[in-house]
């Protein structure tokens, strides 16, 4: 797997989380707490918007120096123009730079993310109804985490 392309000197951010503002309070804001007490740099709306930001240009950005994406799907994420946009630069940088993205289904089926994007059924993720976010936030850390291993070990 070519995951040691993922050095974390290459990348400002550990990881970027895109979601609906409906999932902030129950998912984004405490996932991305979890992971930044953890000591991942992340890339979360609330953390980087500053008055005056230039949204589109801070978005693209924060992907960009991105190691993955954490994508927070709901029938609400796919309502939106902004996580459209970072969904589709996200799933670029995936198949160009072998970025890895972790899907958290929040109140939907596979079905229903099916119909929306079939790509993203067939990335294994992690379900709210299933899964707490503390065991989510857990999981993407150990993950990531081995990318250091990797990227050490070349």
């Amino acid at each position: 797997m070519a995951r040691h392309v993922l050095s974390k000197d290459k990348y400002e951010f550990d990881v970027f989380i895109s979601h609906a503002s409906e999932d902030k309070d129950d998912v984004a804001r405490p996932l991305a707490l979890l992971l930044q007490e953890r000591g991942l740099r992340v890339w979360y709306d609330e953390f980087e918007f500053r008055i005056g930001d230039n949204l589109i240009a801070k978005l693209n950005a924060g992907i960009d120096d991105s190691r993955s994406g954490i994508l927070i799907l709901s029938n609400d994420f796919f309502g939106k123009n902004w996580t459209e946009h970072e969904l589709n630069r996200l799933e670029n940088l995936a198949v160009t730079d072998n970025r890895v993205l972790f899907p958290i289904w929040r109140k939907i089926t596979e079905a229903e993310v099916r119909g929306y994007r079939a790509s993203l059924a067939d990335i294994f993720g992690r379900s709210t109804a299933t899964h707490t976010v503390i065991e989510i936030a857990k999981e993407i850390y150990e993950i990531i985490s081995e990318f250091d291993v990797l990227d050490f070990g070349r």
